[in-house]
């Protein structure tokens, strides 16, 4: 397994899989490790979905694309999504929830897999098919959708980049 430097330097969003499975173990692992992120005074409010079924993945990509006035797959063909959902009853649910999709991101690539980060969720809980899909999902409480990692085995390679000196302030 990589370094933690590694895996930070080397991650890229990637926006093209193949078609293959990746196992519950390993998701499980990912997950565990997203929930390991720090959150305020500790009162871990996010929750993680893991969607690896097809007709739910699906049905959520096109709630998803609605907000998009698109019909494409904003998930890029992943298949498994992971939606970071957080108690809004915490001051810091969106730090919080934020925290633990790095935490998955870094993961995911630690793992062998790619993965990115995709938006909307706010919006998706926030309709009344997203409220819908949770009732059906069994969750309850003051949840606001934080983001979406999709992942799975990445179809692109992509390079490293570089930090541009200037996104650095010093006052030495």
């Amino acid at each position: 397994m990589k370094t933690v430097i590694e895996t930070i330097k080397e991650r890229r969003s990637i926006r093209k899989y193949e078609d293959r499975e990746v196992s519950e173990e390993i998701i499980k692992k990912i997950c565990e490790l997203g929930l390991m992120a720090p959150s305020g005074m500790n009162k871990k409010s996010p929750i993680i979905i893991a969607i690896k079924d097809k007709k739910m993945r699906d049905r959520l990509s096109k709630l998803n694309a609605s907000f998009l006035n698109s019909s494409s797959d904003p998930f890029y063909g992943a298949p498994v999504v992971l939606i970071v959902l957080a108690d809004k009853n915490i001051p810091t649910y969106i730090y919080d929830g934020s925290c633990v999709i790095e935490n998955l991101l870094l993961a995911s690539y630690a793992y062998g897999l790619g993965s990115c980060w995709i938006h909307r969720a706010k919006e998706e809980f926030n309709s009344e098919e997203g409220k819908q899909i949770l009732q059906e999902l069994g969750i309850e409480g003051n949840y606001e959708g934080i983001g979406h990692v999709i992942l799975g085995y990445p179809a692109e390679k992509k390079e490293k980049k570089d930090i541009e000196d200037n996104r650095i302030v010093w006052s030495l």
